[in-house]
C-alpha cells in the first residue's frame, strides 16, 4: 500500500496523539501540543511530519526550526525537549520520515538537522552521546518498597526533610513557581524562560502538567513542574531558594513526587537528562538511578562540528559569570530573548 508523508494540520492532531499514545518508542515530547507551545512561546516555525498508510498514521516526526543570530540555525526534533526523533511502526515509515526531514532541512538552508533519540539510529552521523545522560527507573506498587529502594544515604536526606516539617502541595499559581525557578537559574547563570511558556504548557497539557510546591514554615522553598505520560512521571523544570538545601527540600520534593505517583498508579520515574559530571547528574545517581547516555545525532550541512551550546563550553564561562552578577529584574527581561535560540 502507498505510504504518504504529510505535515500536521489541526484536524490531524487527535490521530497523531492516538499514535503517540500507543507507540512504545514515543515520549511525552512527541505529543502534538508541543507544536503550539514552540510557535507561541518562542516563535519557532514547526515542521511536524507524519507518515500515513491507507489512511492510518504509522509514524511521526516532530520538528521545529530554531533560528538565532546568537547561536545557530537548525531543524531540531525537538527544541527544549529531552527526547525527540522519528517514531514509526515499521522501517519503511521511519525511512520515509527521515528522508523527508533531510530534504526539508536542505530546502530551508539550516546549518544542521538534530534528532534527540534515546538510542542511536544513524550510527554514521556525528553524535553528542558524551554530554547528556537520562535517568529512568521503575516504581513499585508499594510505597515502602520504593522508599527502601533508595540508597541509605539518600533515605536519610528524605527523613531530614520530613523531620523539618516540610509540606508539599499541588500549586496552581504558575507565577509563584516561576519566581522560584527564575531565582534558581539566575544563580546558575542560565537565561530564564518566559512566564508565558509555563502558562502555555499548563493550558496545552492540562492535568499532564503539574507543579508540586514544598513549603517550610508556610513559605515556599522549592518546586518542580512535572509532566505525566502514560505510566511515567517526568519532573522537568525545578527551582528553589538557597534555604531549601538547609532543610533537605529538594530531597523531600522528589520523594513526594515518587510517593504520590505510586499512589496514582504511575510505574516509571524519569529524572530527565543531566550533563555528565554536573551536580544534578550526581544527585540523580545518589537516588540509585543509573545514567543512560542519550544519542543526540546531527546531520551537518553548513558546519563541520557539532554545536556546543551548553554551560560546560569554556566559550560561555565568562558570559555565565557576568549573567550571575546582573540584577534579577534585568535577567528576567533579557532571559526570554536569549533563551529562544538555545533550544
Amino acid at each position: 500500500m502507498d505510504l504518504r508523508v504529510a505535515r500536521l494540520e489541526a484536524a490531524d492532531e487527535a490521530r497523531w496523539d492516538a499514535f503517540v499514545q500507543q507507540s512504545p518508542e514515543a515520549t511525552f515530547f512527541h505529543r502534538s501540543g508541543w507544536a503550539r507551545v514552540l510557535r507561541e512561546a518562542f516563535g519557532h516555525v514547526t515542521e511536524y511530519l507524519y507518515a500515513e498508510r491507507d489512511g492510518v498514521i504509522v509514524g511521526v516526526l516532530p520538528l521545529a526550526r530554531s533560528k538565532s543570530w546568537l547561536f545557530s540555525d537548525a531543524l531540531i526534533s525537538t527544541p527544549f525537549c529531552v527526547y525527540g526523533g522519528v517514531v514509526a511502526a515499521d522501517e519503511s515509515a521511519r525511512k520515509a520520515l527521515d528522508h523527508a526531514a533531510q530534504e526539508r532541512a536542505r530546502a530551508l538552508g539550516v546549518e544542521f538537522l538534530e534528532y534527540r533519540h534515546r538510542a542511536p539510529v544513524h550510527t554514521e552521523w556525528p553524535r553528542q552521546d558524551a554530554l547528556y545522560a537520562t535517568f529512568r527507573k521503575s516504581l513499585a506498587a508499594d510505597e515502602d518498597a520504593n522508599f527502601q529502594a533508595i540508597p541509605r544515604k539518600q533515605r536519610r536526606m528524605v527523613r531530614q526533610g520530613i523531620k523539618a516539617g516540610l509540606e508539599a502541595t499541588w500549586e496552581a499559581d504558575l507565577d509563584r513557581f516561576h519566581d522560584l525557578y527564575a531565582r534558581s537559574v539566575h544563580r546558575l547563570g542560565t537565561p530564564v524562560f518566559p512566564r508565558c511558556y509555563f502558562h502555555l504548557l499548563a493550558e496545552t497539557f492540562g492535568d499532564d502538567c503539574r507543579v508540586l510546591m514544598v513549603s517550610h514554615d508556610g513559605k515556599p522553598v522549592t518546586s518542580v513542574l512535572t509532566f505525566y505520560f502514560r505510566d511515567e512521571i517526568l519532573p522537568y523544570y525545578g527551582g528553589g531558594l538557597p534555604a531549601a538545601r538547609e532543610v533537605a527540600g529538594y530531597d523531600f520534593l522528589y520523594w513526594e513526587l515518587m510517593r504520590r505517583g505510586c499512589e496514582e498508579g504511575y510505574r516509571l520515574f524519569d529524572f530527565g537528562r543531566s550533563k555528565k559530571g554536573t551536580g544534578a547528574y550526581h544527585f540523580k545517581r545518589n537516588w540509585g538511578f543509573e545514567p543512560q547516555p542519550l544519542a543526540y545525532e546531527y546531520q551537518l550541512y553548513k558546519r563541520s562540528t557539532i554545536p556546543e551550546h551548553n554551560p560546560l563550553n569554556p566559550r560561555y564561562r565568562q558570559a555565565i559569570r557576568i549573567w550571575q552578577r546582573l540584577p534579577l529584574s534585568v535577567v528576567n527581561r533579557l532571559g526570554p530573548i536569549v533563551v529562544r535560540g538555545l533550544g
